[in-house]
């Protein structure tokens, strides 16, 4: 079975750990087309995709999350959303010259913020220290000093595939449970080499490193690349500017043209479809004048 664009859930039976594996291929080379992205960039982008699929992954349906890093420096802004549907979207922005460089010094000064929503309306937000060496370690450390589940994961990247594993304690179920599975399923986790995570599949990287375990793995499920903007939503966000600022808009310029930070896909706005956003505002949708 192909590991491609998908997430495989394992347990290790008789005790109260459970892991996931995320592979990204297809999905992530086609979010980075037409970005030209530096390595660095891409990387961090890599790791920042599968960690929150693999985060999502741990969740009860019908939430959404998203991993933010602000107000750093070089890289200013990165952005990585996920939804219930394991479909995720990202971007980043930065500043000034890249070079190859560990996460504090690439976003030194900056917030790594986690925000998980549902649908009900609630809403929960974690700010990470960043004064790590890698995303992978930052979360690491998030996890250790929460209350949340012991949880630790492993994330790889290169210029086709990016890939991590989780692994997470739940509350034992049994007395029977093995005592010391955590430490050491993590301890044969931390052996992996990113060239393994990589390029092994998951069945042979499972049986490399757990072949004295019992684990049961189940049936892979698909992740996907999918941008939610929508003619309907930039039109949302412009009538919020208010008639006035988008009329002033226009003195300057014929047509209003917004590209999605996350797809690039353009939306255009000329004068008559800025008339129409205030003109009624009840209607479901404004069909556009291009795409």
């Amino acid at each position: 079975m192909s590991d491609s664009d998908s997430q495989r859930r394992f347990i290790f039976e008789r005790t109260n750990v459970r892991g996931i594996i995320t592979h990204l291929d297809n999905s992530w080379r086609t979010m980075l087309e037409g970005r030209n992205y530096p390595p660095v960039i891409r990387d961090l982008l890599g790791q920042a995709a599968t960690a929150i699929c693999l985060l999502s992954a741990t969740l009860k349906s019908n939430s959404s999350l998203t991993l933010q890093i602000q107000g750093g420096h070089p890289v200013n802004l990165l952005v990585m959303q996920v939804n219930e549907s394991q479909h995720f979207r990202g971007m980043a922005e930065w500043q000034g010259e890249l070079k190859p460089a560990d996460l504090n010094e690439l976003c030194d000064g900056g917030q790594l913020v986690i925000t998980i929503e549902k649908d009900s309306g609630e809403r929960y937000q974690s700010i990470i220290d960043m004064h790590q060496e890698s995303l992978a370690k930052a979360l690491h450390s998030y996890f250790q000093q929460s209350e949340q589940l012991p949880t630790d994961l492993w994330l790889a990247t290169n210029d086709d595939h990016a890939v991590g594993m989780l692994l997470q304690a739940l509350p034992k179920r049994t007395e029977d449970d093995d005592p010391d599975a955590w430490n050491r399923t993590c301890m044969l986790a931390n052996t992996l080499t990113d060239e393994e995570l990589l390029d092994v599949p998951t069945e042979e990287l499972l049986h490399r490193l757990y072949h004295e375990e019992d684990v049961r793995l189940y049936e892979a499920t698909p992740v996907a690349f999918r941008c939610h903007c929508s003619h309907q939503r930039v039109a949302d966000n412009l009538r919020s500017l208010g008639e006035d600022e988008i009329n002033e808009i226009l003195k300057e310029q014929e047509t209003i043209v917004i590209n999605c930070g996350f797809c690039q896909q353009e939306y255009q706005f000329d004068r008559v479809d800025a008339a129409q956003l205030f003109t009624d505002t009840t209607s479901p949708d404004i069909p556009p004048t291009q795409h």
